[in-house]
């Protein structure tokens, strides 16, 4: 049996994954301690694991960042990411590191395993090995390793092959880490320098890469090459969600595959506001000989207008694992999970998302040739519909979309992770 502490910004879409990742570990008999927000709590203890609270100036709801920051609305941009950047997560990562600390002073923990974004974690790798246990980033969005091939974690930008290719990725990583983000990267390392001693040895977003282990629930079909990528990253293939029990609307028998069916949705979180992506999917789409499947992500279904077109089904939530299937396009705002659901049974996708890592979701969905980006947040119905048509009358989208679909279907995330841990604490353990 290992002992594991899992650390987790408070954000649902963060913690939700690591908690079946916590499951897992539980279930194969280890110790697992999960550091994250008390809001979190009964769900961190209905997987198996033990509690652990954040330390109050730690604990932001990053799913309603706006209320505890006020000044941030209205910031679009540059000025949103530096915000976000340094309020949401560099600032709260002393009192990350502290409550770290105290976790490993308190008893044995053989590896300390953390999503991307907790900026605790990359303190604590810049600790001597003997004040430490190895720290692994579990990669939960898309892969964020620097690469010369690579333009910087957040921009959206996709390759450009060869020597023109790497000297746009160095301009434009010089611009985004001493000009967009110089004040962001110096806070960062004065805080660094003020815990640990050491200046973070590298640009705060690239952290992971230099972390002892990194696990990317991905497969490298849905990846940038990186012939420089370091040998410390090992790519799992996704996870694979746990059936929802979801009961079925009372229209689930339309689904009949007598015309092809579309499905959108804008998840869980990002919903408030339906004339982003779904009420253009549903007014693009009115006319067409298509059955359009929507979910809600939980809020009431009367949140949409009572005159829907007539080829409109509406649910709250709808069981992935029964849906999917019959699927022919997904359209949605680009969150990591559900795409990957969607590629995974070879489904392609319109993607419209350009906030947080949803940018680099979308942008490798339209790389991938998997489906099409309209790099947008908010997009006008006659877009999506050039999307669908184009999506359902070139078999392209569906190879692409095939083929990275067999690649995830024949991997073993929770194989591989469990792989990576033993490996890597096996290895600690010698060397200590």
């Amino acid at each position: 049996m290992s002992s594991y502490l899992i650390t987790c910004t408070p954000a649902h879409g963060h913690v939700l994954p690591l908690l079946q990742i916590a499951r897992l570990l539980v279930d194969r008999g280890d110790d697992v301690r999960f550091l994250t927000s008390i809001r979190y709590a009964d769900r961190v203890a209905a997987a198996g694991a033990t509690f652990v609270p954040l330390p109050p100036e730690a604990d932001v709801d990053l799913d309603d960042a706006d209320a505890a920051f006020p000044e941030r609305q209205g910031l679009t941009g540059p000025a949103a990411l530096r915000f976000d950047m340094s309020n949401l997560f560099i600032r709260p990562g002393a009192a990350q590191l502290a409550a770290v600390r105290a976790e490993i002073a308190s008893g044995t923990v053989d590896a300390v395993l953390s999503e991307p974004l907790f900026v605790g974690c990359a303190l604590l790798q810049l600790l001597p090995r003997d004040e430490r246990p190895p720290v692994i980033v579990l990669g939960i969005f898309p892969l964020g390793a620097r690469s010369r091939d690579t333009a910087p974690f957040g921009l959206g930008v996709t390759p450009l092959p060869g020597p023109i290719g790497r000297l746009r990725n160095a301009a434009l990583r010089l611009v985004a880490e001493r000009v967009i983000f110089g004040a962001v990267q110096k806070e960062a390392d004065a805080m660094a320098e003020r815990e640990t001693g050491r200046r973070l040895g590298g640009f705060v977003l690239d952290w992971p890469g230099r972390a002892d282990a990194y696990v990317q629930f991905t497969v490298p079909e849905f990846e940038y090459p990186r012939p420089d990528l370091p040998e410390s990253v090992h790519f799992a293939g996704p996870l694979v969600p746990e059936p929802a029990a979801v009961d079925l609307p009372d229209w689930w028998s339309d689904l009949d595959g007598s015309r092809p069916i579309v499905h959108v949705t804008q998840g869980t979180i990002a919903n408030t506001d339906f004339t982003q992506l779904v009420l253009p999917t549903i007014t693009a789409l009115a006319a067409s000989d298509v059955l359009v499947v929507v979910s809600t992500g939980g809020r009431p279904v009367d949140a949409l207008p009572a005159d829907l077109p007539a080829n409109v089904r509406v649910a709250e939530y709808l069981p992935y694992d029964r849906l999917l299937p019959r699927v022919d396009v997904l359209v949605t705002n680009g969150g990591y999970g559900g795409v990957q659901q969607a590629l995974a049974h070879g489904i392609p996708v319109v993607v419209a998302g350009q906030t947080e890592d949803k940018v680099e979701v979308s942008a490798r969905v339209g790389w991938s040739g998997a489906g099409v980006n309209l790099r947008a947040t908010t997009v006008a119905p006659d877009r999506v519909r050039s999307a669908v048509e184009a999506i359902l009358s070139d078999p392209a989208y569906r190879a692409a979309a095939g083929r990275i679909g067999a690649a995830m279907r024949a991997s073993d995330a929770e194989g591989a992770l469990t792989g990576v841990l033993d490996a890597v604490t096996e290895s600690w353990a010698r060397t200590a």
